[in-house]
C-alpha cells in the first residue's frame, strides 16, 4: 500500500518535472510510475518542505529502510534530523548552496538512522523543489549509495 501523499500527482508532479528542468535528466520513465518510484526505485529519495525548520514530506521505501522510520514516522521528522547535531552545520551549509544553484550533484556526507547507526550517503543530488512559477516548495534529495560507519 503506497500513502496517499506518495501517490499525489501534483507533489509527484514538481517532483519530478523540478529535477528533469535542473537536471536534464528523468527520474521515471513515465508520470504513471509512482508506484515504481515508492517501492521499487533502485534509489532512496527524499524530500522536505520549504517551512524554516522542514520536515520530511517523502520518503520512499529505500530511504525508509536506510533511515529505519517507516512513512508515518518519516513524514513527521524535522530534516535536520536526519544528521547528527555535528554534522548539521555542514547540511545547512549544503542547503544553503541548493538553494542558490538550484541543485547539486556528488553530494556525500553522514546521516543517522533511527537506531542511532551511522552511515554515509554518497553520490547524492540534492535540488530545489520548484513549479513552473518559480515557487519554492522545498527540497529534495537522491541517492543510491549509503555506507555504513563501523
Amino acid at each position: 500500500m503506497t500513502p496517499g501523499f506518495a501517490q499525489d500527482q501534483i507533489f509527484l508532479h514538481i517532483l519530478t518535472e523540478s529535477y528533469r528542468r535542473l537536471t536534464g535528466r528523468n527520474l521515471m520513465a513515465s508520470d504513471a510510475d509512482a508506484h515504481w518510484l515508492y517501492h521499487d526505485a533502485p534509489f532512496s529519495l527524499l524530500a522536505h518542505s520549504a517551512a524554516i525548520d522542514p520536515c520530511f514530506i517523502y520518503a520512499n521505501q529505500s530511504a525508509q529502510n536506510c533511515f529505519e522510520y517507516n512513512w508515518d514516522e518519516i513524514i513527521k521528522l524535522p530534516s535536520r534530523l536526519s544528521a547528527e547535531m555535528l554534522d548539521r552545520a555542514e547540511r545547512q551549509r549544503l542547503l544553503d548552496a541548493v538553494t542558490q544553484h538550484g541543485y547539486i550533484d556528488n553530494y556525500s556526507g553522514i546521516r543517522i538512522a533511527k537506531s542511532g547507526r551511522r552511515f554515509w550517503i554518497k553520490n547524492a543530488t540534492v535540488w530545489n523543489l520548484t513549479d513552473e512559477k518559480g515557487i519554492q516548495h522545498g527540497q529534495a534529495a537522491l541517492f543510491a549509495d549509503c555506507e555504513n560507519i563501523e
